[in-house]
């Protein structure tokens, strides 16, 4: 069965009417090519649809059953043409991203907010999880794309660097070490330090750097959230190195930070995306709001 969209409006237009001639102009058709269209939908369906005499035209039995699903699909048509048209133009729609939580605490509000402001009707959900967490979720198509630490090499994931965040000493107001003006990791060795659980990113590559210089840090707690970290800190339990997205919560809980080195480490914060995939209209609006603000 080829019954076409045109059929159906021409159909309507007949029944709307109730006449040939006042239907061709309304679908700007000439007589002949409405009456071919109507016999072609006909034929299509099996059977007239419309009784037709010199004086008269009535819908048949089965035209009167076949007149409100026809008013059906043509609503159903348009409705989705409607939505569609919506998404492309992004006055509705959806979007889900992953967002590892010291970015999500931090730098995305803001752009929650100006995003919003341009786009207002854009439903967004956000997944604040864990970096390797994040990652994955792109992987199988849960979030349409992530911001997080730059994954490495992936033959499934493309990396757009936004910015490169260099990792802080972070320490209470009231410790020892506010008597050192340049921190470096050695100084570290001689508290108890507070780090996050294997098998975290930022764990491992603290890890991996450190022991490549032979410094041993007194590991005495450790977590899964970055948050945590500055919360025991907070409460003098020891020291700890975290990114430097974290320093509006240090300054909040009246911490002190300080950039380190001998080794400096760094890592680049971006856009992970799922290679062959196509973004939606939506996703690649938010990604313009990040460069523009990054790049």
């Amino acid at each position: 069965m080829n019954i076409t969209l045109k059929q159906i409006r021409a159909f309507l237009a007949v029944v709307e009417v109730n006449s040939f001639a006042e239907a061709s102009e309304l679908l700007h058709l000439s007589q002949p090519a409405l009456s071919i269209t109507i016999k072609n939908l006909e034929e299509s369906v099996g059977g007239k649809l419309l009784a037709r005499s010199t004086r008269t035209l009535a819908l048949t039995p089965e035209g009167e059953v076949f007149l409100p699903v026809a008013k059906r699909l043509l609503a159903d048509f348009d409705t989705a043409f409607i939505e569609l048209l919506e998404l492309f133009s992004l006055k509705r729609g959806n979007l889900s991203l992953a967002v590892m939580p010291s970015f999500a605490s931090t730098h995305l509000p803001q752009h929650l907010l100006s995003f919003n402001k341009q786009h207002p009707a854009i439903k967004v959900k956000i997944h604040d999880v864990i970096a390797e967490d994040a990652v994955e979720m792109v992987q199988i198509g849960k979030a349409e794309f992530a911001i997080s630490f730059d994954p490495g090499a992936s033959d499934d994931l493309n990396f757009e660097t936004l910015f490169s965040d260099r990792f802080v000493a972070a320490f209470p107001k009231s410790h020892p070490l506010m008597a050192v003006k340049h921190v470096g990791w050695q100084h570290l060795v001689e508290f108890p330090f507070i780090t996050l659980q294997r098998p975290s990113s930022i764990r491992l590559l603290m890890d991996n750097i450190l022991a490549e210089k032979n410094i041993f840090l007194n590991v005495t707690f450790e977590t899964n959230q970055l948050a945590t970290v500055v919360q025991m800190i907070a409460t003098e339990l020891g020291v700890s190195v975290i990114p430097s997205l974290y320093k509006k919560q240090l300054q909040a809980l009246n911490l002190e930070f300080r950039e380190l080195s001998s080794p400096v480490i760094n890592r680049r914060v971006g856009i992970i995306t799922r290679r062959r995939y196509p973004l939606s209209k939506t996703a690649q609006a938010f990604i313009g709001v990040l460069r523009r603000y990054y790049q």
